[in-house]
C-alpha cells in the first residue's frame, strides 16, 4: 500500500483548492448521473449514488446541480447518454493501471486513453490484463502524525473493519464495500479526522518505481485523470512516500 493512501490524499487536496472547478464539476455530474440511471434516484437505497453526492458536496457543488444530474439519470430530465468503460493497461516498469471513464463517444475516449498511454511511456492493453490485480474496498485514511493509532485501531475493529495498515507517514483503515459507510460513520462519531474516505480499487501487490520511473509514471497517471471522461485512475506503483511528495510538488 505504500503509496497508493498517500497519492490518494495528495490527490484529494488538490481537488479541493483545484482552480478548474468547472472540470471537477463537470466529471462528478457524470458521476451522479450514470449512478442515478443505473440504481434509482433514491441515495437512501443506491450507495453509488450517496457516494457520488458525498464527493460533490465535499467539493461544495450546490444542491440544484446535484439535483439535475440526478433527474437527468432517471430519466426525468432530458440529457446526455453516457456509458462507463474500463481501461486497463501498464505504465513505466509494469506498473499496473485501471482507469474508469464515462462517456458519449466511445471510440473517441478509447483513441486518446490509447493516446496517453503510448505518449508517457505506457501501453492500453486488453480487458482483464491487469483487473486482477485489485480488488474493490473501502479505504479510510489517516495522516499518521495527526492521530492516536490505538484508538482509531480500536473504534475501527469495533465497527467491522477488514483491516488496518500502516505506511512510513499514514494509517489506513480497510473494509468491504459493504461495510464502508458502517465504519466511516462510527469514526466520525468518534471525532476522528481522516484525510481520505472512499471507495476504491486497492492493489493486491505493487510493483517499485523509482526516480525518473516514478516520474513518468505520475505522469502519465495525472495526464489520465485530467481527461474530461476519466473518473478514476488505479495503479499499483510503490514509491517512497518523501519520493512522493517531492515529485508532486517538482
Amino acid at each position: 500500500m505504500s503509496g497508493h493512501s498517500k497519492w490518494a490524499q495528495i490527490k484529494h487536496k488538490k481537488a479541493k483548492t483545484d482552480l478548474e472547478r468547472g472540470k471537477a464539476f463537470s466529471k462528478l455530474i457524470r458521476l451522479i448521473t450514470v449512478a442515478a440511471r443505473q440504481g434509482g434516484g433514491n441515495p437512501e437505497n443506491n450507495p453509488r449514488l450517496r457516494l457520488a453526492i458525498q464527493k460533490a458536496r465535499e467539493m461544495n457543488m450546490p444542491q440544484e446541480n446535484i439535483e439535475k444530474a440526478i433527474k437527468k439519470g432517471t430519466g426525468e430530465l432530458e440529457g446526455v447518454a453516457y456509458e462507463e468503460i474500463v481501461y486497463e493497461g501498464y505504465g513505466p516498469g509494469g506498473v499496473a493501471i485501471m482507469v474508469e471513464a464515462t462517456t458519449d463517444n466511445r471510440n473517441r475516449t478509447t483513441a486518446e486513453i490509447r493516446h496517453l498511454f503510448s505518449k508517457h511511456g505506457g501501453s492500453l492493453g486488453e480487458t482483464g490484463c491487469v483487473s486482477w490485480v485489485f480488488e474493490r474496498k473501502g479505504l479510510i485514511s489517516f495522516e499518521k502524525d495527526k492521530v492516536d493509532e490505538e484508538t482509531i485501531m480500536a473504534v475501527a475493529i469495533d465497527a467491522g473493519a477488514e483491516d488496518i495498515r500502516s505506511t512510513e507517514t499514514t494509517l489506513d483503515v480497510i473494509t468491504t464495500p459493504e461495510d464502508f459507510e458502517r465504519v466511516k460513520e462510527a469514526i466520525e462519531k468518534s471525532g476522528l479526522q481522516y484525510a481520505v474516505a472512499q471507495v476504491t480499487m486497492v492493489p493486491k501487490t505493487t510493483v517499485s518505481v523509482e526516480g525518473k520511473q516514478a516520474q513518468q509514471v505520475l505522469s502519465l497517471i495525472e495526464a489520465l485523470e485530467d481527461h474530461d471522461d476519466v473518473q478514476e485512475v488505479y495503479a499499483n506503483f510503490d514509491i517512497a512516500d518523501e519520493l512522493l511528495e517531492s515529485l508532486k510538488s517538482s
